[in-house]
């Protein structure tokens, strides 16, 4: 859909910009967005807005704390845990 009728921008080249992670001031200096009769910037912005919460979510760091699990009996009894023990200690 055309958002900015003026420059011809579309929504999905909008889009495209806002998941690079330009700003909606970044993508009106490079597409022209909203800068001569200005009807298109709530729509614009609609679509920066949308696209930051959907793309652009930080990643969360998880640190993983060693535990040692115990195994169950039948686990351990298993000709496949032996065998896997005996390659190790070779």
């Amino acid at each position: 859909m055309i958002v900015c009728v003026c420059h011809r921008v579309s929504d999905r080249e909008i889009a495209h910009h806002a998941h690079a992670g330009m700003s909606f001031d970044e993508i009106q200096f490079e597409l022209g967005v909203a800068t001569q009769c200005g009807r298109c910037e709530t729509c614009a912005r609609d679509v920066v807005a949308k696209c930051c919460s959907k793309g652009n979510t930080a990643a969360i760091h998880n640190e993983t704390v060693v535990q040692t699990v115990q195994l169950a009996t039948p686990i351990l009894e298993s000709k496949a845990w032996h065998s896997s023990q005996l390659l190790q200690a070779v």
